[in-house]
């Protein structure tokens, strides 16, 4: 029997070794016929600690790892943008204020 593979949003992965994804899905109200979406969030074992929040994962049904574990992140479908982004301005600010602050030591050795 095939494992059952579902594919969400991680929200958290501030635990060792284990992310919290959000799965949404679609369901379909029987009376009035009407569409909503469902989220859900498991927790799924992660033995590398590659997923970052706002990646998108694959996650697989395994045995139970823990009390509420019993998934699995099988890979890393899209990695988020703005977790890239974030990272890359940081350095450059910090940059940009070494260099203020070393005009700032030679205006001052000279006065």
């Amino acid at each position: 029997m095939n494992k059952k593979q579902l594919k969400g949003k991680i929200v958290s992965n501030k635990m060792k070794k284990t992310v919290v994804i959000e799965v949404e899905s679609i369901k379909k109200n029987q009376k009035y016929n009407r569409r909503y979406k469902c989220q859900k969030n498991y927790k799924a074992h992660d033995e590398k600690g590659e997923c970052k929040i706002g990646d998108e994962a694959l996650i697989e049904e395994c045995r139970p790892i823990s009390k509420d574990k019993k998934w699995r992140v099988v890979k890393i479908m899209a990695t988020s943008k703005s977790s890239e982004l974030k990272k890359e301005p940081e350095e450059s600010i910090f940059e940009e204020n070494l260099e203020e602050n070393e005009s700032k030591d030679e205006l001052d050795k000279k006065i």
